[in-house]
């Protein structure tokens, strides 16, 4: 009855063995605890981006899987494109694209930077700012993730506006 004893190495072993099947990338599956209740979330991604349809196909097929667990809220997420970099796969996706980086305590009097992710070893990671390349220690890091530019988002606004006006 693994089931009752870890239920986190149960439903992470169903849900990673599931996603290979459905041709996914299994990422994730956490217990996280809001006033809400328990959610049992379980992160996905797939080459071109998971969609809001594999999102539902992977709960559907799931569900009867995990229903023995204790948990009050069974969500499946895609990764997102500002998903934290965690471990070395996740840098391998973002190795030189832009990404912003947050410390725990200010370098140069400075906790935010931004730049292109260039390496990422076992103990740290390096940048490439404007102001050169810098390098940061994993230890350090509250937070690295990819940036996401929404600037699109409001040129797309402005043109719906201005074909609104025609």
């Amino acid at each position: 009855m693994a089931k009752k004893k870890r239920p986190i190495t149960w439903a992470e072993s169903v849900s990673r063995k599931l996603a290979e099947e459905m041709g996914f990338e299994h990422l994730e599956t956490a217990f996280e605890k809001e006033p809400a209740g328990v959610y049992l979330r379980i992160y996905l991604d797939k080459p071109d981006g998971m969609t809001l349809d594999d999102c539902e196909r992977f709960h559907r097929a799931v569900q009867p899987l995990v229903e023995e667990i204790d948990y009050d809220f069974l969500e499946v997420c895609s990764a997102g494109l500002d998903r934290p970099i965690k471990n070395s796969r996740d840098a391998q996706k973002a190795l030189g694209q832009e990404i912003e980086v947050r410390l725990f305590k200010p370098l140069d009097g400075q906790k935010e930077f931004t730049g292109i992710l260039a390496s990422y070893e076992e103990k740290e990671l390096t940048l490439k700012t404007p102001q050169g390349d810098k390098v940061f220690q994993k230890k350090d890091i509250a937070l690295a993730r990819r940036t996401v530019d929404l600037s699109i988002l409001d040129e797309n606004d402005n043109e719906l506006m201005e074909e609104g006006k025609e």
